[in-house]
């Protein structure tokens, strides 16, 4: 088992395929778009597949595909497949923003992926352009009521942004009222891919203190552990939603994740700025046993949270580099 210095268990990889996304959301990247990764230095599948079974090996028991956006990458659904297959991989799931994914669904049901995470920031076509300065709006819509009809548990992501979206919390809660799905509020972080700071006036208390205010009893969930979110539930209603504290960073105690960018860099946190290029590493010979040392001396130094992190890349181009870049 991955163990870092304070006793946390490693279990679950987040792995970023593509650093390109075919929208432009405010809070992750510039309206021009960013300098995109040459293919020859975006891992194989053959690299990823390699290294997903090395991490398995190590006790990684749940991966989950990010970007960018997964399905910009070519070929990703077969790669997907072959991910699936991996011996000692329990569970597999996709964050996604929705536009390419409808047409897959029934071959990610197939693959067994059984929970998809959604970004989705408003229920308003027009306030959906502005923030995503894409017209895809009724495209995403569309693959949320594809995964429902085939029994694929959604989560919706949405990033609260003052001035942009706090109209559209209300109306997100209320899709639990007749939907079996889990809507996330997700605090602003600083991974927007410009120098622009952010406004933490919609911080997990008062996003709460806004939810309850409209709806009067809420009830608190457990929360599983190493769980980003904390979890609540309206009476009478089938969903429920969460508050994940991204930029307060209060949920880092118990981390269990790791990263891996498109670039086949491992990050232990969100906010470390370097990180070991296993990428790297493989094309320049090494085993599989020297793999997991290396891995395994990475996890040795994850910072203890994110703050510790951020302050050894005190470098604001990193503070502020895309979420895109990072992996999702």
């Amino acid at each position: 088992m991955l163990k870092d210095k304070f006793g946390r268990t490693i279990n679950y990889l987040r792995l970023a395929v593509v650093d390109r996304c075919n929208l432009r959301c405010t809070y992750c990247m510039p309206e021009n778009g960013l300098p995109w990764i040459k293919q020859n230095e975006l891992m194989t599948d053959d690299e990823i597949i390699r290294l997903c079974n090395i991490f398995t090996q190590l006790g990684v028991d749940k991966i989950r595909i990010t970007g960018g956006e997964p399905f910009v990458r070519k070929n990703c659904m077969e790669l997907i497949h072959r991910i699936a297959q991996i011996n000692k991989l329990n569970e597999l799931s996709i964050t996604t923003n929705g536009i390419l994914t409808e047409p897959f669904i029934p071959k990610l049901k197939a693959a067994g992926i059984k929970s998809v995470n959604l970004s989705l920031d408003t229920l308003d076509e027009n306030r959906f352009f502005k923030i995503t300065r894409r017209n895809e709006f009724w495209q995403v819509m569309k693959t949320l009521e594809s995964l429902l009809s085939n029994n694929i548990q959604v989560k919706i992501n949405c990033v609260v942004m003052d001035g942009q979206n706090i109209e559209d919390i209300i109306p997100l809660v209320n899709l639990g009222k007749t939907l079996p799905i889990a809507v996330r509020f997700i605090e602003e972080m600083p991974f927007n891919g410009d120098n622009k700071e952010i406004s933490l006036k919609w911080n997990q208390h008062n996003i709460y203190q806004h939810i309850q205010e409209h709806f009067g009893e809420i009830n608190k969930l457990h929360d599983p552990i190493s769980s980003t979110s904390y979890n609540y539930k309206i009476p009478g209603f089938k969903g429920e939603f969460g508050i994940i504290a991204a930029y307060s960073r209060s949920f880092c105690g118990d981390c269990n994740r790791g990263r891996i960018s498109p670039l086949g860099v491992l990050k232990t946190c969100l906010y470390e700025g370097g990180g070991i290029n296993l990428k790297d590493e493989m094309r320049l010979g090494k085993t599989d046993m020297e793999l997991k040392e290396l891995i395994i001396q990475s996890v040795q130094h994850k910072p203890k949270d994110g703050w510790e992190a951020e302050k050894i890349s005190l470098d604001p181009n990193t503070i502020h580099q895309s979420m895109a870049t990072i992996g999702g």
